[in-house]
């Protein structure tokens, strides 16, 4: 199903109605809405989770903590609405004896308007229809035109039914959440002079694609995109001596946990040559499972990205594990620091599924050099012992990606208001999380209003507001 250019234009009517509405609703009332949205979605569960199993092959266990996760987004949203410090309001009195004179100024954020966002295969869920970047973009005050993933063409459409009816039955305008379908639709969509910011998870070369039809508009506008990661592990020689045994589980695990299709599935890992811990890694794989990957186009890049990396003279095969008929087998390659310097373009490169790079490095110089050419990536692991001095290894690390981990391994997104799920280039286009309640941030603008009258100001900007809001006033933080 395509959505054609007159029901695109029809879609955008309704949502650009729907903007003021969500604009200038009340905590409270923004607050139930989401709530109804969570609410309406865990009640269908049944319903929902057999058909995003029958189109992702994902498993009704997985799929049912992911609707979880979903709603639990959705309610996070609400209290950060009712919580009020998303506002960042901030007020300075008028004082005639300052120089020069200073009027009063009262500043807050404001929606942008009418949001796109593009549905992830890998997440149906929590990064879909009614994933975190819808739950951000309503709680920020913007209705929502989501298009819609293929890979899971009638999950996409169901939620969305669910969705918009919860929204309107319990007072959101119609025109709140809406589903458009088709590569073309999703072109138009977000050059769309109604749409004032757009959210996106999924291939680099599909969102560097979006990304640049946002920016050419003639009014560009904010995409904020998820694209590629391939989320650095560094290991060093102490903690391979250590725990060299439950590292190696915990990779192994975490690289083909849901058959290597999460964004920050650890895809280059630095190791010690000569530590063993190849050894112990290639004594786990053999045990392992893989299965069928989400599309038929991710089903037939896998091997393609497995060749390319074969390829190239510096890597060879640790292991293998197995898989069912049609499905992708986990596998782990190994090379050596010298050669990721050198051809970075080639073996840094994301490959999605179930793969897993092992990196050998002789010397913390060697080491640094090949760490100086990781691209950008969401996460970025450093497993040492207290005696390291990892100074130099974590400046590193931590300029190429938005979290830092110190233990475990980085699949599995905590969804805080902490959380920061973004990196630099390719990770992200932007400085900002697509998780936790900070996403907010992506779907306002500021706006300073001078010397307005009480009645004129968006209320919380007003006096009487005030006490009931964080807020800063004259250099001073006020908390309720």
């Amino acid at each position: 199903m395509t959505t054609t250019t007159d029901q695109l234009e029809q879609v955008m009517a309704a949502a650009a109605a729907a903007a003021p509405v969500w604009a200038r609703s009340t905590a409270a009332e923004r607050a139930s809405w989401l709530r109804a949205a969570a609410d309406a979605l865990d009640a269908a569960a049944d319903e929902l989770v057999p058909i995003a199993d029958r189109e992702t092959r994902l498993g009704e266990t997985r799929l049912r903590g992911e609707v979880g996760r979903t709603t639990g987004q959705l309610r996070l949203f609400a209290s950060v609405v009712e919580e009020g410090s998303y506002l960042e309001i901030i007020v300075d009195d008028a004082d005639a004896t300052a120089v020069p004179p200073r009027p009063e100024l009262r500043r807050m954020l404001v929606p942008v308007g009418p949001v796109a966002v593009f549905s992830a295969s890998n997440f149906p869920f929590a990064f879909s229809v009614a994933g975190g970047d819808t739950a951000s973009a309503l709680a920020s005050g913007a209705p929502v035109v989501v298009k819609a993933h293929s890979g899971h063409p009638e999950l996409s459409r169901r939620t969305a039914e669910i969705v918009a009816a919860a929204l309107e039955a319990a007072g959101a305008p119609a025109g709140s959440l809406q589903l458009v379908e088709g590569r073309e639709a999703g072109n138009a969509l977000v050059q769309h002079p109604a749409i004032k910011a757009a959210g996106f998870t999924g291939s680099l070369s599909g969102g560097r694609a979006l990304f640049d039809l946002a920016s050419g508009r003639p009014d560009p506008i904010p995409f904020y995109g998820e694209l590629g990661s391939v989320n650095p592990v560094v290991v060093t020689p102490a903690a391979v001596a250590a725990r060299g045994a439950e590292l190696a589980a915990g990779l192994t695990g975490s690289f083909t946990l849901g058959v290597g299709q999460f964004c920050t599935k650890p895809g280059v890992v630095f190791v010690p040559a000569d530590a063993g811990f190849e050894a112990s890694v290639a004594a786990l794989v053999p045990g392992t499972t893989g299965g069928p990957l989400l599309t038929d186009r991710i089903t037939a890049a896998f091997p393609d990205g497995i060749a390319h990396l074969e390829a190239d003279p510096s890597v060879e095969v640790i292991a293998n594990g197995t898989a069912p008929d049609g499905g992708a087998a986990p596998i782990v390659l190994a090379t050596d620091a010298a050669a990721v310097t050198a051809r970075p373009e080639t073996l840094l490169e994301e490959c999605f599924g179930p793969v897993t790079l092992l990196v050998r490095y002789s010397s913390e110089d060697e080491l640094n050099a090949a760490l100086r050419v990781v691209p950008g990536s969401l996460t970025a692991t450093l497993h040492s012992e207290p005696g390291d001095d990892v100074t130099g290894i974590l400046e590193l690390l931590q300029a190429r990606a938005g979290r830092v981990l110190f233990a475990g391994w980085p699949t599995g997104v905590a969804v805080t208001w902490s959380q920061q799920h973004g990196g630099p280039w390719p990770a992200t286009t932007s400085l900002h999380t697509s998780v936790g309640a900070t996403a907010i941030r992506r779907f306002l603008r500021p706006v300073a209003y001078q010397s307005a009258p009480q009645h004129l100001l968006p209320a919380p900007l007003r006096d009487e507001a005030l006490p009931s809001l964080p807020h800063r006033r004259n250099n001073t933080l006020h908390l309720p």
